[in-house]
């Protein structure tokens, strides 16, 4: 088990749009400002949370904007967007007749011409040039054997395209960031930095019937968020819950994927683990505030989620050193090397058992938390947007 410091992170990576309320009011962009919502279509995930969650504090920052116009902000949807989005300004609008990757390439450029089209999950029109989008990582590049033979080709035909076609580009940390560029999406220049914020389960009241239902006594369970993508890197943990020394911990397991999916991928997990599947935000509060600790030892992550959920509820983390983890993270977690099993056994006893270490890794890491607010995230991304906007169209 090894402790690092992470890089000094940088949480004023864009600058932050003038507070509503406070000073002078905001310019109106020139130009109409559409949200592309084919999110909405489709089965939450953690994407979708963050466009949500971006969109929805950016919309409450616009009600308390007293100069905005609610006519210059809209949330374009396919028809078949049956998820619910609260708005107070932004009008939520159903347009077009086709659906999915039909509405978006062919319906959604036609539609949002005119305008600025922000497009918060990863893919956006290719032929819309007036755009603001966010890439969260480069996984298809880095990590090809995650991800279907499809799904790839076309992400890896995509990206590089939409990076030329956007107006600005946006991602989720300075690492994510500096993949973008290796592997040619788009130059640093184009690309913005605004981190996700980790907030939201704080309103959530927590739904500890989720214990007794999975058989879980407090402390006595490692939380495990992840599915069975091999970046993902479950098979460490699998090996790490085979010791003996974490006989009288049991594995959680929370995402899509149960034992059969990951014995597919050739992880097979030990047969004492328990998948909790797809579990709403109430019970993985339950979860995260009565848990030994959250282990995420992914290879590579654009973000890293989880550690920083768990740490604004008081769950102490251990993460491997990889991709953006030690930015996010920073010296409010435990880091275990991806590939030594031993590394994590150690790291999961340190925070199971060692009163003191556990205590530190607590504090420091709702310290750390705190500094991650969606409302700051939006202000960030408000200010990218409206500079575009206030840029003079390109004429072809």
């Amino acid at each position: 088990m090894t402790e690092r410091l992470g890089p000094t992170l940088d949480l004023d990576a864009a600058p932050a749009a003038s507070s509503p309320g406070g000073s002078p009011g905001r310019r109106m962009p020139p130009a109409p400002i559409m949200f592309n919502g084919k999110f909405l279509s489709a089965r939450p995930t953690g994407v979708h949370r963050v466009a949500a969650e971006l969109i929805g504090h950016l919309d409450r920052l616009l009600s308390q904007d007293r100069a905005s116009d609610d006519a210059q902000w809209s949330l374009l949807c396919p028809r078949d967007a049956y998820q619910p989005l609260p708005l107070e300004t932004m009008k939520r609008r159903q347009v077009g007749f086709m659906t999915w990757q039909a509405w978006e390439q062919i319906e959604l450029p036609h539609i949002a011409r005119g305008g600025v089209l922000v497009n918060l999950c990863n893919m956006a029109p290719l032929a819309h040039h007036r755009s603001v989008t966010m890439i969260h990582d480069a996984q298809v590049f880095l990590t090809p054997e995650s991800y279907s033979a499809p799904f790839l080709a076309w992400y890896r035909f995509a990206l590089p395209r939409i990076g030329a076609a956007a107006a600005q580009l946006v991602t989720v940390s300075g690492y994510s960031r500096d993949r973008l560029v290796e592997y040619g999406v788009a130059p640093r220049e184009k690309i913005s930095v605004v981190h996700n914020g980790v907030d939201h389960l704080a309103a959530i009241v927590p739904d500890p019937s989720i214990l007794s239902q999975l058989g879980l006594q407090p402390r006595r369970f490692v939380v495990a968020a992840a599915g069975a993508q091999k970046h993902k890197n479950l098979a460490v943990l699998f090996e790490a819950f085979r010791s003996p020394d974490l006989s009288r911990l049991t594995l959680v397991v929370v995402g899509p994927d149960d034992a059969q999916a990951f014995a597919a991928a050739g992880m097979p997990p030990p047969s004492d683990a328990v998948f909790a599947g797809r579990v709403s935000d109430a019970a993985l509060r339950a979860l995260f505030e009565n848990a030994a600790c959250l282990a995420f030892p992914s290879t590579t992550e654009g973000f890293g989620l989880p550690p920083l959920e768990a740490m604004g509820l008081n769950c102490p983390t251990v993460v491997a050193p990889c991709g953006a983890l030690p930015e996010v993270c920073g010296d409010a977690a435990l880091y275990a090397a991806p590939d030594r099993p031993a590394a994590w056994v150690e790291a999961i006893l340190a925070l199971a058992d060692d009163g003191e270490t556990r205590l530190r890794i607590q504090l420091a890491g709702r310290a750390r938390a705190a500094l991650f607010r969606w409302e700051e995230s939006a202000r960030k991304l408000l200010d990218v947007v409206s500079r575009v906007a206030e840029r003079p169209v390109r004429r072809a």
